[in-house]
């Protein structure tokens, strides 16, 4: 069994936090933080020279609301609604409320390595 106390965690962006829940050569799944106001750099992932298969994710919103850039077009996910971002599409996890937002982000596989800064 694993939960938020003993997964490991990481701390990224502006005070964001990550529990890595699976962390799997073929899977990911983290469970994420942002505070209110917060938002992850507009990014894409790509295929890596070590694997032959190009990421999938899904996002997954445990609490509050989350604004998600997918390719241009923002999408307000509610608790309890997720979506998946395809191989190759730019997008952006954003918090635009005055509460924290919790999500999952399950990659599969896994995003280390292969991440591509959009501006």
């Amino acid at each position: 069994m694993i939960n938020k106390e003993t997964a490991e965690h990481n701390l990224w962006g502006n005070n964001c936090h990550g529990w890595h829940l699976v962390k799997q050569p073929e899977l990911s799944v983290i469970q994420e933080m942002m505070p209110p106001k917060t938002s992850e750099v507009r990014h894409y992932h790509q295929r890596c020279l070590r694997r032959a298969t190009p990421t999938h994710q899904f996002f997954f919103i445990l609490s509050r609301k989350a604004t998600l850039e997918i390719d241009g077009s923002r999408q307000v996910l509610s608790q309890h609604e997720g979506v998946e971002v395809p191989p190759n599409v730019p997008h952006q996890m954003l918090n635009e409320s005055d509460s924290d937002l919790e999500f999952l982000v399950i990659s599969q596989p896994p995003t280390h390595g292969d991440r591509v800064l959009v501006s």
